[in-house]
């Protein structure tokens, strides 16, 4: 019997709880865990930056693996790995070994490259019309990722000897957990050749498609500007006066605004469309540099980052749907793969920038740069952004 719909995203949205949580326990613990091993005070942030790096290096093989061995071989492969990497950072506390901590968070950068891309495995074989609210099902397993990550953290911290060595075998525990779901999912085996012109595909073709490159770009803007900002703000927060505990509150209600919206974006793309929605996020990104602007207070920081996590939400969800919907069949591996490439490269790029240029220029020149970067994006999608589909049959 073939998989219902909605056992496939059932499935894939617990992967997506299970897998998604992971990144918060390292981005929580990276630095405490290097301060704790007696790290070099400028390396305090290389583990949370190699977990970054690690993930923007897999996209591209994540894209082979899936391509070459079907996405369910290549899944269970990555949560493997996601197990490995979490070894490897406890025997890291455990041994007070820095570089091994670090190995391992680059490791969990592998297993993250493919739970990003569930994403789009949810939407093959559905219409144009039905893919936007499987995709935002999916995207609802982050929301629960954004309880559970952090709360493994408060449970595991403390519990052995090696402080923080807990929480790592939680990681081990979820990537286990997201394993057993993925055996679930049936087999989709390798890709098969759709067409005779599928062995000359290139990079060069979609990209001289205008509505590949303008949903890659805008996808990009939309992760990289969400990453940059909110790495400054807790920063900048107890730079000007507020406490921990209330910038910690202030990402909190960022990651939230970041996912619950995914309960109701599909509706949305499905009602005024995917670029509208794309769009929509943009402005709102850019609408949270603009009350960022305008002072200090704790409403300031509160609600820009709010903003941010709704224009996150509605600008990558949207570009999602929109890189979905311009490549054919046999170039998915290929558009996929560059796709999250070149967002979570810059998204890699942007938390390292973010302390720079908060040291550098201030809270308020960081967020001027959103501003023009979000015009940019907004003018391509207006000038470029429409391909009829007919051209991915040329």
């Amino acid at each position: 019997m073939s998989q219902t719909l909605g056992r496939k995203v059932n499935l894939y949205t617990a992967a997506q709880a299970f897998g998604a949580a992971i990144p918060p326990i390292i981005i929580s613990l990276g630095g405490l865990v290097s301060m704790s091993l007696d790290a070099p005070h400028d390396l305090m942030t290389m583990p949370v930056f190699l977990f970054n790096l690690g993930l923007a290096l897999s996209t591209l093989p994540a894209a082979f693996m899936m391509s070459r061995y079907g996405r369910k071989t290549a899944y269970l492969i990555a949560a493997s790995m996601g197990l490995v990497s979490a070894l490897l950072s406890f025997f890291g506390i455990i041994s007070q070994t820095f570089l091994l901590f670090c190995a391992g968070t680059f490791v969990a950068g592998y297993y993250a490259a493919h739970v990003q891309s569930y994403r789009f495995a949810v939407v093959e074989g559905l219409s144009a019309e039905r893919a936007p609210k499987a995709i935002s099902r999916v995207m609802i397993g982050g929301l629960i990722a954004a309880v559970i990550g952090p709360q493994m953290v408060v449970w595991t911290q403390g519990s052995l000897a090696a402080q923080y060595a807990g929480s790592f075998i939680g990681q081990g525990v979820l990537a286990l957990l997201g394993f057993i779901v993925l055996l679930r999912i049936r087999s989709d085996g390798p890709a098969q050749t759709v067409k005779k012109r599928s062995s000359n595909i290139a990079l060069v073709d979609l990209l001289k498609r205008p509505a590949y490159t303008v949903a890659v770009a805008a996808g990009v803007v939309s992760y990289t500007l969400m990453a940059f900002i909110m790495t400054a703000a807790p920063i900048a927060m107890v730079d000007h006066g507020h406490g921990v505990q209330q910038a910690a509150l202030g990402i909190q209600w960022h990651v939230l605004a970041m996912f619950a919206p995914s309960f109701f974006t599909g509706k949305l793309i499905a009602r005024f469309g995917k670029a509208k929605i794309t769009a929509t996020g943009l402005v709102l990104i850019a609408c949270a540099g603009l009350l960022a602007l305008q002072g200090l207070e704790l409403v300031h920081f509160w609600g820009s980052l709010i903003l941010l996590g709704l224009g996150w939400n509605f600008g990558f969800i949207g570009a999602t749907a929109l890189v979905a919907d311009a490549h054919s069949a046999e170039e998915k591996s290929l558009a996929q793969g560059f796709n999250d490439f070149m967002i979570f490269s810059s998204v890699a790029l942007g938390s390292f920038m973010a302390g720079v240029l908060l040291n550098s220029t201030g809270w308020y020149s960081l967020n001027l740069t959103a501003l023009p970067i979000c015009a940019l994006i907004l003018a391509a999608m207006l000038l470029f952004g429409r391909t009829p589909k007919a051209a991915l049959n040329a």
